[in-house]
């Protein structure tokens, strides 16, 4: 049985894959508070319209991929709101329909646009926890209970039928073993994995990238790999790394430049000057990003940005 491989034909006809930028901003503009443990997936219950509104938005801005609303949405962080199994299942498979419809109502009038993606977020350990630890990576479970952890929200994306899978924002090694093992069990089923990083060498746990890099090499099921949610400053030292390492198209999207405090569940103004997200986008093409977009902070207005430069 052959892995499903949507990203591959789209780079042959494409230099840059454009992928979305951020839910939970878009969200917060609409007046949604998210200061939450669920973060956006707290609006898959409460208001799905805005996510279907966000998901359009980025089709409209020149995005060829969304990434659904399931991020922090796992039956056990719905269990914390009362829901069951089956309703917390039932919004995980909302989050992918919410992308489809938004892919469908865009195609119905630009048809030209075609083909565009749904992948299916799927979020690390560390999200479900809420105190910020996917960025640092402090955390572990035995394998078998990963797995666990895992396996209703990934089987849940695939039955409702995303195109591939988005493995984001991964801080720690033992996850990501995880994660490989449990795809297996779906093997029609392909992920892109964004990582983030202690450093350019390192995931957040520590981890060595070269570690990372031969776990992941020559597996059909891994479609693209890179790193997200981390500062613009960080990203071209990183990529570098990435490209001598991997064998696989590069995939790259960074918040806007802005720190999070994930006691207060908010984002702060950094020091310094980082310029912007559009600035860098020339410079991580020639190291070979392929598949670009934004993560925290970023907005409709940066992907219609990366679009019309990856257009130039």
């Amino acid at each position: 049985m052959s892995v499903n491989n949507p990203v591959a034909p789209l780079l042959a006809a494409n230099s840059t894959l454009i992928l979305d930028g951020a839910l939970a901003t878009e969200l917060e503009a609409r007046g949604c508070d998210l200061s939450d443990p669920l973060w956006s997936a707290k609006v898959l219950i409460e208001n799905p319209e805005l996510i279907y509104q966000v998901h359009l938005d980025y089709f409209k801005a020149g995005a060829q991929c969304a990434i659904t609303a399931s991020y922090q949405a796992t039956p056990q962080g719905f269990l914390r709101r009362g829901l069951d199994q089956a309703q917390s299942l039932a919004l995980i498979a909302k989050s992918v329909q919410l992308a489809q419809q938004a892919r469908s109502d865009y195609l119905a009038q630009h048809p030209q646009a075609a083909p565009l993606l749904v992948a299916g977020s799927v979020g690390p350990y560390g999200a479900y926890l809420a105190d910020g630890s996917e960025y640092r990576g402090d955390y572990s479970l035995p394998q078998e209970e990963m797995i666990a952890f895992h396996r209703p929200r990934i089987q849940a994306l695939a039955e409702a039928g995303v195109d591939l899978l988005a493995c984001e924002t991964l801080p720690s090694f033992s996850e990501l073993q995880a994660l490989l093992t449990l795809l297996q069990e779906f093997p029609t089923l392909g992920a892109w994995f964004a990582f983030t990083l202690r450093d350019s060498q390192h995931l957040s746990d520590g981890t060595p990238l070269t570690e990372v890099m031969a776990l992941l090499h020559a597996n059909p099921q891994v479609l693209a790999i890179g790193i997200n949610c981390i500062a613009l400053e960080n990203v071209a030292p990183a990529l570098q790394q990435f490209a001598a390492l991997a064998d696989k198209p590069l995939l790259v999207y960074p918040n806007s430049g802005e720190h999070y405090d994930a006691e207060s569940k908010t984002w702060h103004a950094c020091g310094g000057a980082h310029g912007s997200l559009i600035d860098q986008i020339s410079e991580w093409q020639g190291i070979g990003a392929r598949l670009i977009g934004g993560c925290c902070r970023t907005t409709p207005q940066d992907i219609r940005q990366i679009a019309a430069s990856c257009k130039a």
